[in-house]
């Protein structure tokens, strides 16, 4: 079994790049970049892992953080008043939080780990130091997220599942 953690007990990003290049599906973060751009922004992402069930966001806060999966599985659920509706499972590789990273609107799902889940986090202070710093890697985000969000609007079954 591979290891994802570093030799200090902290998750090592190569899991995620590795993880981003074998995710081909629609969900999956389409970043094609250099191992010296990777080192880079290594330094701005930040690193989490979830326990199974744990949430990672829910439906309607705020926050504008956007998500890399390393590991593990994600399910993304909608809420309403009568019950509680299962839009998409995210693997590895795949991204989360596109829309509100984007809209800065309240999330529209719940995320909830799956499984026990490592992921990487970018929150909007570390990407606004990423554009002024290294616009080069802040465009290649949003490209990234964008086309997430293209993707995932592209299925009908998916339109709701932009979080």
């Amino acid at each position: 079994m591979q290891s994802f953690l570093s030799s200090h007990g902290k998750p090592e990003i190569q899991t995620l790049v590795d993880a981003i290049a074998m995710n081909k599906t629609s969900g999956g973060a389409p970043l094609n970049l250099s191992v010296a751009q990777w080192a880079v922004l290594g330094e701005y992402l930040l690193p989490l892992t979830l326990a199974q069930d744990e949430v990672l966001c829910r439906q309607g806060s705020t926050d504008r953080t956007l998500y890399l999966v390393a590991s593990g599985s994600l399910n993304v659920h909608f809420e309403d008043a009568n019950k509680r509706i299962q839009l998409a499972i995210l693997g590895a590789g795949s991204m989360v939080g596109e829309g509100s990273f984007f809209s800065g609107n309240p999330r529209r799902a719940t995320v909830q780990a799956g499984s026990k889940c490592v992921l990487w986090s970018l929150p909007p202070l570390r990407f606004s130091e990423l554009t002024h710093r290294k616009p080069d890697l802040a465009l290649a985000i949003t490209m990234a997220a964008g086309m997430v969000v293209a993707q995932r609007l592209q299925h009908v079954q998916q339109r709701i599942a932009v979080t």
